[in-house]
């Protein structure tokens, strides 16, 4: 396959991710997440893109700090597995948080791009 992943290709897509995050981007967010994403929130719940999406769309969450700490990344021919902390603190609905979470997130290499198509998040 032509233009394999490389560990800089995904770094470069987090980072685009975190930025997006920080600045409430749905259009990046759009664009960086799968159609077909499941990703389990620290509650519990799976949410898909639209869900996320509207998380943004309505305000319910403001992101006012984002430290992310790769631990590990694995490249599997045309997907890639990460994993991280991130210190993250900022307001959801309104109720103001700061907390330590893990990450693990599934990026995949389509035509129209490198895409996060499921993930899942625990408060440490």
């Amino acid at each position: 396959m032509a233009n394999k992943l490389t560990e800089n290709s995904i770094l470069e897509q987090e980072n685009k991710l975190y930025n997006a995050i920080k600045d409430g981007n749905i259009t990046t967010l759009d664009h960086l997440l799968h159609d077909d994403l499941l990703f389990i929130l620290p509650s519990g719940e799976i949410i898909t893109k639209e869900i996320d999406l509207d998380t943004y769309r309505n305000g319910a969450l403001k992101v006012d700090q984002l430290l992310p700490e790769i631990e590990n990344l694995n490249i599997i021919d045309d997907m890639a597995v990460i994993t991280l902390t991130i210190k993250l603190s900022g307001k959801f609905n309104e109720v103001p948080f700061d907390a330590n979470y893990r990450y693990i997130r599934f990026w995949k290499k389509f035509t129209d791009g490198i895409k996060v198509v499921g993930g899942s998040g625990i408060a440490i």
